[in-house]
């Protein structure tokens, strides 16, 4: 079962989906983040602060489909954070391909996620990027219509899917039959 948490920078998605979390005996959170300076550093602890040190971090910024394919069996929850670093760390990997490509392979990674979540339950947390303002960059640009695509995705394939906003959360797609 995928559930797709989605919002605002510090809209309180991590703390909710952590939330969803709660009672699973083996939860197992996928880290996508890349410590490459300082401040990302300090946002990394900040998160490892807030999670219950019973739950198993497993720092993957590429092979997410793979990580969940390797815990779904054993875990109660498995949670993603974020889809967002995820495809940035994607497509600086992919930096030397044409949009269409890198289009492609996103949809790609986003299928992948989606099947891999079928065999149990996984929580991911994205970022909304495409309520501000237009980007300024071609490749801001891109990263932001790329990340919109693959959330399109991965929320038509989602049981249930939240939007956060002032640490509110408002489910955006119930699951047939209700509840988580």
């Amino acid at each position: 079962m995928l559930t797709l948490i989605t919002g605002g920078t510090r809209s309180g998605k991590s703390t909710f989906a952590q939330s969803l979390c709660k009672g699973g005996a083996s939860v197992v959170y996928i880290a996508t983040a890349s410590a490459s300076d300082d401040e990302m550093r300090e946002r990394i602890a900040r998160h490892r602060s807030s999670r219950p040190i019973c739950w198993r971090t497993v720092e993957e910024p590429l092979a997410v489909p793979d990580v969940i394919r390797a815990h779904a069996s054993g875990s109660d929850f498995i949670l993603i954070d974020c889809l967002t670093l995820w495809l940035s760390n994607l497509l600086f990997e992919w930096r030397n391909s044409d949009t269409a490509t890198v289009e492609r392979r996103a949809c790609e990674q986003a299928r992948e996620l989606a099947e891999a979540s079928t065999q149990g339950r996984v929580i991911a947390v994205t970022n909304d990027v495409g309520s501000g303002i237009v980007p300024e960059s071609s490749v801001a640009r891109q990263f932001r219509d790329i990340q919109g695509l693959m959330n399109q995705q991965i929320a038509r394939a989602a049981d249930a899917a939240y939007l956060l906003t002032c640490g509110i959360p408002i489910q955006i797609k119930p699951r047939a039959g209700g509840g988580l």
